[in-house]
């Protein structure tokens, strides 16, 4: 579980940041009629907070096979520069 954490502490900490930052616009902003179908509902703007705060955290994240797969893009493209040659 503690390796769950340290590997995803990222889009954790996105969660939870979004989660605060939508009730806090809920809170401060919100709507006041209660025609706003996301903002009216303070459990809708906190889940709509954390997609939108683990989207941009998750943005930072480093993804491995990602950087792997781009390496060896480049490993290959090199090994056929020198065939050509």
């Amino acid at each position: 579980m503690k390796d769950f954490f340290f590997k995803h502490w990222l889009k954790i900490a996105g969660l939870a940041t979004g989660a605060l930052g939508g009730y806090l616009y809920y809170f401060y902003v919100g709507c006041v009629t209660g025609t706003c179908p996301i903002t009216s509902n303070p459990y809708r703007m906190i889940l709509y907070g954390a997609i939108v705060g683990y989207l941009l955290f998750d943005m930072f994240s480093a993804d491995k096979t990602k950087n792997k797969m781009i390496e060896s893009r480049k490993d290959a493209d090199n090994n056929k520069k020198n065939s050509d040659i």
